[in-house]
């Protein structure tokens, strides 16, 4: 029995391998062109503060104590990474490095999404199809994925996933705190992982698992919090206390508004990016904060409530990083960086669909027309943005509506039940 089961599996993971091998090779070409042409001109660029980061630490300083970092300790690595291999002050040798960084960072999430997709039992022309979006994923987002660090906390994501998929909990809850440690978005799944966990193994091993992943994210912050509690402290607080940043859908609205009906609207430039102020624009942040936590308690709560399937976890992951970016006060571009470890992994044409609409309507304006639309209110690109966020909430709509009920199950549910009472 085993032996024919091992030879009947064999070759399908043998084409799911040849298949990483063509998606990798997609990867590497899309990388190379993002890099040139058209795609390597009018970037906004991120790797000078990480260059900042990096240089002090190689010189000895102390982070969060001897300056202030604005990402949390787990994302540490990618910037001290380029800096061990460049003279200080040379950022164009810096940016490449930076860049070789991110493009393994991306390589290894295509492998651990072929992990997943195996797993996960998919076919060849299903798992080609999610192995070929991730990998053209960065091209069709654009040149920010270049120059930030997203792709770091999503490669382990994607090695959490695969991990758990394949009955590894443990280590995949490990590879999910490093995650949170590394950006703080992976912690909305923990819930959903740990659900899953006590669902499936039982209390104790999803307490394991929780234990593990919290393990990780305090063995990471441990050290740099006893060192300067207040520089942490303040990392976190910088993030969490960010105004409505203008490419969320609450500000997308505002400057719509405004083009429609004359209503006033007013940027102003803090803690790193363009925002919407104003009381009107605080009181949109607060609703959109409300809205998104408990959209994501929503999700949370309806996935625990009853045993489910390593499909139906993936699916109600995307949607909580989807309801996380889209619902959110910030939503900047490499934030769509976080759904290439799972939507690919669901299997509706939609939801596929809808994140590639994403994917390009982010890149029509961003980086080349991101000027225009944060200095003057562009009504052209200002369509677009809101065009793309509408996009994502239909993204988290597809996501979460309830699979398509088999006419045979319909039919056996609707029939009556024989009576087992005696005549």
């Amino acid at each position: 029995m085993s032996s024919r089961s091992e030879s009947w599996s064999s070759p399908a993971e043998y084409r799911i391998a040849a298949l990483c091998v063509a998606a990798l090779a997609v990867f590497a070409v899309s990388w190379v062109i993002l890099n040139h042409g058209w795609f390597g001109r009018g970037q906004i660029i991120d790797t000078p503060v990480y260059e900042t980061y990096g240089d002090a630490i190689v010189a000895g300083q102390t982070p969060y104590k001897s300056f202030a970092v604005e990402y949390p300790p787990g994302a540490l690595p990618m910037f001290v990474l380029p800096s061990l291999f460049t003279n200080a002050g040379h950022a164009d040798a810096y940016r490449h490095r930076f860049g070789l960084v991110m493009a393994v960072c991306g390589a290894a999430l295509l492998v651990s999404l072929a992990i997943s997709v195996t797993a996960l039992g998919f076919g060849s022309a299903s798992a080609a199809g999610a192995l070929i979006l991730a990998a053209l994923a960065p091209l069709l987002l654009g040149s920010v994925v270049l120059t930030r660090f997203d792709l770091w906390p999503a490669a382990l994501t994607a090695g959490a996933f695969a991990a758990i998929l394949s009955g590894r909990l443990r280590l995949g809850h490990g590879l999910l705190g490093a995650a949170v440690a590394a950006k703080v978005w992976p912690g909305v799944l923990l819930p959903l992982t740990v659900a899953y966990v006590w669902r499936t193994r039982g209390r104790r091993e999803g307490l394991v698992c929780l234990a593990v992943a919290s393990g990780v994210v305090v063995a990471a912050v441990l050290p740099f919090f006893v060192l300067s509690p207040h520089g942490v402290w303040r990392s976190f607080e910088r993030q969490l206390s960010r105004p409505l940043q203008i490419e969320s859908i609450g500000a997308a609205l505002i400057l719509a508004a405004h083009h429609l009906f004359g209503t006033g609207a007013t940027m102003i430039s803090s803690r790193g990016s363009q925002n919407i102020s104003g009381s009107f624009a605080r009181g949109v942040g607060v609703v959109q904060s409300l809205v998104e936590l408990g959209v994501l308690v929503g999700i949370w709560v309806v996935f625990a409530r009853r045993d489910r399937s390593r499909e139906e976890l993936v699916r109600y992951s995307a949607a909580a990083v989807v309801a996380f970016i889209a619902l959110g006060k910030v939503l900047s571009p490499q934030f769509l960086i976080w759904l290439i470890p799972l939507v690919p992994l669901v299997r509706r044409w939609s939801v596929a669909l809808l994140y590639v609409a994403a994917l390009v309507l982010t890149q029509a304006w961003f980086p080349k027309h991101y000027w225009s639309y944060a200095l003057q209110f562009s009504p052209t690109v200002t369509g677009l943005v809101l065009a793309r966020d509408l996009v994502l909430i239909g993204l988290l709509v597809a996501l979460l509506r309830p699979p398509r009920e088999a006419p045979e199950a319909r039919a056996a549910r609707a029939r009556p039940r024989a009576s087992s009472s005696p005549a």
